[in-house]
């Protein structure tokens, strides 16, 4: 790993420099807003993304993506060859792919926000466990959770009765997206969790689109509230620790 800071790493064999995560991304049209995997201004350091083509929402959330995973694994080893040290994704459900894709490259893997599930378990206190908000809670299958570790009766709530986010998303309704009206669909799935699981005492956003409404989700519950991007913030500042100066 080269080192930003110093002018004399003039080592070569990157096509690229500085980048430590490398994002697939599905094939969307729907905007990236900020704190969206796919918006480049949600990261504090640099990143490479890749489409890959042929992976839709639908095909990746409402069906079975098994045939796309030669592809996924070519645009990881691509991202790889142009200097990620890191590699996820910007879709949940490609948990499924979690053991594939960190056999054939190199660096890290982390595929989806649900591997965070046991770790968050783990700061928890008795009788309170963790709960899971999934853009679709009908396709999330115990194939999904047992990828990421995470018990197949775990709490779960879901965005499909909700009038924004899993129409956007998901189903391609319309190009344009209200952020309030998904604000609100993640904020009621968070109740509806609570309701039906008043034991919960932290969250973990499946979805990669869901960031821009954590602190708002947070702030409706109150219980704190882990995504994509707290993830991809532990594993890239174990990548590039932070130097401290001695005293």
């Amino acid at each position: 790993m080269s080192n930003p800071e110093s002018l004399r790493d003039t080592r070569g064999g990157d096509a690229i420099d500085g980048p430590p995560l490398g994002i697939l991304m599905l094939e969307t049209r729907f905007p990236r807003i900020p704190g969206d995997i796919g918006n480049a201004l949600t990261w504090p350091h640099p990143v490479l993304y890749k489409v890959v083509r042929g992976a839709t929402p639908q095909r990746v959330v409402l069906e079975d993506p098994a045939a796309l995973l030669p592809d996924f694994i070519a645009a990881a080893r691509e991202l790889v060859s142009q200097g990620a040290e890191a590699i996820t994704t910007s879709c949940g459900f490609l948990a499924l792919f979690q053991s594939e894709l960190a056999a054939a490259v190199e660096v890290p893997v982390a595929t989806t926000a649900l591997l965070q599930v046991p770790w968050v378990q783990a700061t928890l206190p008795p009788g309170r466990r963790v709960g899971v908000i999934t853009v679709s809670r009908g396709t999330l299958s115990a194939a999904h959770l047992a990828a990421a570790g995470v018990p197949t009766d775990v709490p779960l709530a879901g965005t499909e009765d909700g009038h924004e986010f899993f129409r956007v998303i998901v189903e391609g309704a319309k190009d344009d997206l209200d952020a309030a009206l998904a604000e609100a669909d993640i904020i009621a799935a968070g109740r509806d969790l609570l309701r039906r699981h008043p034991e919960v005492g932290a969250i973990v956003l499946e979805c990669t689109n869901m960031p821009p409404y954590a602190a708002a989700l947070a702030a409706a519950v109150s219980v704190p509230v882990y995504d994509i991007v707290s993830l991809m913030r532990w594993l890239c500042g174990g990548l590039r620790p932070r130097r401290y100066a001695r005293a």
